[in-house]
């Protein structure tokens, strides 16, 4: 069965002039979700969605009365300072509420509901104006590790008899990781501390970290959850994703070789994790779903971790770029520098297999709950998406265009994420940008 709708027409144009401009990430046909207020202001924040370069003020769209039935419903629960009571309503209400802005949205639905687009007119906010926080009250974190690829090229430089695990094929692995330091597209954190031990030395140290990498990965957040001990199908998954975003989960790498051995990471990644303002649903990427298959020879899922529909499109092709932007690159004016660009239809498990694999023992999720993708890297060197992959565990430094060159961060250095969707015949979905910061270490 056809996941289009009218909502995907590419064709359809908004009254919002931005929405229609060629690249604009945020077009009728997106509608992605945010938590922002006015810079400076001090007001609360409230729940809102991206059209053209203007947002949605659902606060006040809910006090307006534009929106009927469970479209209201919806439009009040995303109000708040965080999205959670949207996510908990689950799938029909989320639809209803991106059916009913986008009837409001098109080119000529003054026509129709003229009342109702007068009241949107006067709800929206210039994005050049507002200051954005984390979408939703994340509860918990879990960070899984879908690319074959990464899980390869990690394995040959940590375990080169051994790179990828017996289990890596037939189970999604995942870990626990720390929800209180996530933060927002703008993040900047000090360099992190912990034990290093440089193989020749007897002991360890406590010091900052001199391998401070990226994870390329999306965010995944939950909608509504399910009862401990009542297991998500997979038939059901994905009706509980509430939608996509970008995500850096930064990593330590000499923290990380020392202490993940026997039970993974600790310190190496629970100091900043940056996610990106906007939250694309599922239903807005219905067009570039691709198959999900496995290499001849692989091993195919289990029958929890498989359906037809996870088979004809449970995958989606994403496209997703890291950028690297120096003190000495800012201070000439000039742009972020290219390292990788990668799909996210390389990846080795679905959303959905994740959300089932996450729950078959139990598990309880929650509405705001966040997965990690984990790195996700291509099958060549260009697309991998963590910058010990791209420089062979630091043997070969990147040249970037103005002459300096990295292998690992540097303080000062800002990364961006960028993510889109773009094909002939279907609207462009953007996932906007994720920036952060390193900083000096605290002394």
């Amino acid at each position: 069965m056809s996941l289009l709708n009218h909502t995907h027409d590419p064709a359809v144009r908004s009254w919002v002039q931005s929405a229609n401009a060629a690249g604009s990430d945020f077009p009728i046909q997106n509608l992605p979700f945010c938590v922002f207020r006015r810079r400076g202001s001090g007001a609360a924040f409230r729940g809102g969605v991206a059209i053209g370069d203007q947002i949605i003020d659902l606060a006040q769209l809910g006090a307006a009365g534009a929106l009927q039935g469970l479209a209201a419903e919806a439009a009040l629960a995303g109000a708040g300072a965080s999205l959670n009571p949207l996510m908990a309503l689950g799938p029909a209400a989320w639809q209803a509420l991106r059916h009913g802005l986008f009837d409001l949205l098109k080119a000529d639905a003054a026509d129709v509901a003229g009342t109702a687009v007068d009241a949107l007119r006067g709800c929206l906010v210039a994005q050049a104006q507002v200051e954005y926080t984390v979408p939703a009250q994340i509860g918990d974190y879990t960070d899984f590790y879908t690319s074959v690829h990464h899980a390869t090229n990690i394995g040959k430089l940590f375990r080169p008899d051994n790179p990828l695990m017996p289990n890596y094929k037939w189970v999604p692995i995942g870990y626990h990781g720390r929800a209180s330091s996530i933060g927002i597209s703008g993040q900047a954190f000090p360099r992190p501390k912990g034990q290093l031990k440089a193989p020749d030395a007897e002991a360890p140290v406590l010091a900052p970290s001199k391998r401070m990498d990226i994870e390329l990965e999306l965010g995944i957040f939950i909608g509504q959850g399910n009862e401990q001990g009542s297991p998500i199908g997979i038939e059901d998954a994905e009706n509980h994703v509430f939608g996509i975003c970008l995500l850096n989960d930064w990593s330590a790498r000499d923290i990380q070789a020392w202490e993940y051995q026997p039970l993974g990471p600790f310190l190496s990644k629970n100091f900043a994790s940056t996610v990106s303002p906007w939250i694309v649903t599922l239903e807005a990427l219905a067009p570039y779903r691709v198959p999900f298959t496995r290499p001849e020879g692989d091993p195919q899922p289990l029958p929890y971790l498989d359906s037809a529909a996870n088979r004809q499109g449970g995958s989606f092709d994403i496209q997703l770029q890291v950028g690297l932007l120096t003190d000495q690159m800012r201070a000439a004016g000039q742009s972020d520098a290219q390292l990788c660009r990668t799909s996210y239809r390389h990846a080795y498990w679905t959303v959905a297999q994740m959300v089932t694999h996450h729950t078959v023992n139990g598990c309880n999720l929650q509405p705001g709950d966040l997965f990690g993708s984990g790195t996700l890297s291509g099958p060549t060197l260009d697309q991998a998406g963590a910058l010990i992959e791209l420089t062979s565990g630091g043997k070969h430094p990147i040249a970037l265009p103005n002459g300096e060159s990295r292998t690992f961060l540097e303080d000062g250095d800002a990364v961006v994420l960028r993510g889109w969707c773009e094909q002939a015949g279907a609207a462009r979905i953007g996932f906007g940008e994720c920036w952060g910061q390193v900083l000096p270490a605290r002394t």
